[in-house]
């Protein structure tokens, strides 16, 4: 490749690591579009994580690149990034993933991935002159916004259908919900291949733009990467993360077919028009609170507050924790590199 300012195998071996942490995203975050159906029984673990497998892949051709637009570009000035950079956040939001599956907690891999980012591109450039403040202040904002609007949207979904099927008997809603949460948690799938596939759509663009291999223009992005990135997070998805399973589909509150359904279409709904805005929100947080909502909806005391207060904790944690394991990794990389 001529041009390029950094050798091939460097940009090799990045590329690699981005598309590792891909695959981490999917295996630790696969779990959020797949607890419902796997804690109600409406399918077998496996079939359920080769299901959302199938959705994540295909959300390729539903949504535009506008997510991999705000990694790219909207979250620090391309400028100041190099391949240091890069491998400092790629790595340090590996490590928090992997930290995070290996104790069951559900954190935000996007917030990793973003906070890995800011972290390294900071303890470069000694300043916070390269922030963005409009794409990484909305971030920022979405850590509170997007729970709550996923627990509205569960709940609202759970209230709707309990006047919709007033006259049913719970025997009937319930077969008929079984499949309804199929389609949910399609949908829930398609939403989170979407958005999460595209911050390592992003964060690959970035290292692209700063080795001289491709310009600011979206339109220009190769589709290797694009292909590349939405096969990872599909895979990861498939192999799945069965600790967290545990953690959103029975520990937050029980859930059965229909509340599932609610969780999971509260959760799509949310995620879609994120995605749709060009807005990086965490999945994670979205069908934490959808799944709070759908169980507040038909009774308060059947939520878990405390494990919801210790996800929130997790959760604000999150990029501090990986800013700081990405500037470790990003001094590492100046040494190694």
């Amino acid at each position: 490749m001529e041009g390029l300012t950094i050798s091939i195998w460097i940009l090799g071996i990045l590329i690699f690591v981005g598309l590792a942490f891909d695959f981490m995203n999917g295996f630790h975050d696969g779990a959020n579009s797949i607890s419902t159906i796997v804690a109600t029984g409406v399918l077998s673990p496996k079939q359920a994580v080769l299901f959302a497998a199938f959705f994540n892949f295909a959300a390729l051709w539903v949504f535009q690149l506008k997510v991999a637009a705000t990694i790219g570009k909207g979250t620090v000035d391309p400028a100041f990034v190099d391949y240091y950079v890069i491998f400092g956040a790629l790595c340090g939001a590996l490590a928090w993933n992997i930290i995070t599956w290996y104790y069951g907690i559900p954190s935000s891999s996007s917030h990793a991935l973003i906070g890995g980012l800011v972290g390294a591109t900071l303890v470069k450039s000694g300043s916070f002159a390269p922030l963005v403040w409009s794409g990484f202040g909305k971030t920022l904002l979405f850590i509170v916004i997007s729970p709550f609007v996923g627990f509205l949207m569960g709940g609202l979904l759970m209230v709707a259908v309990a006047w919709l099927f007033r006259h049913r008997t719970p025997g009937q809603v319930g077969r008929w919900f079984n499949y309804a949460q199929l389609f949910a948690s399609g949908a829930y799938s398609l939403a989170h291949g979407g958005n999460d596939a595209q911050k390592t759509i992003g964060i690959i663009w970035l290292l692209l733009i700063s080795a001289g291999a491709a310009t600011t223009d979206v339109e220009t992005l190769p589709d290797w990467v694009i292909y590349s990135c939405y096969f990872a997070i599909a895979w990861g998805t498939y192999l799945g993360g069965w600790r967290i399973v545990k953690t959103m589909g029975t520990r937050i509150t029980k859930l059965n077919s229909v509340s599932g359904s609610c969780a999971s279409m509260g959760g799509a709904l949310s995620l879609g028009m994120a995605t749709l805005g060009g807005i990086p929100v965490s999945t994670t947080h979205t069908i934490t609170g959808a799944i709070a909502g759908a169980g507040a909806a038909h009774n308060m005391k059947r939520v878990r507050w405390d494990i919801s207060v210790n996800l929130a904790i997790a959760w604000v944690l999150t990029i501090p924790a990986s800013a700081l394991i990405a500037a470790a990794f990003w001094w590492l990389g100046t040494k190694i590199l």
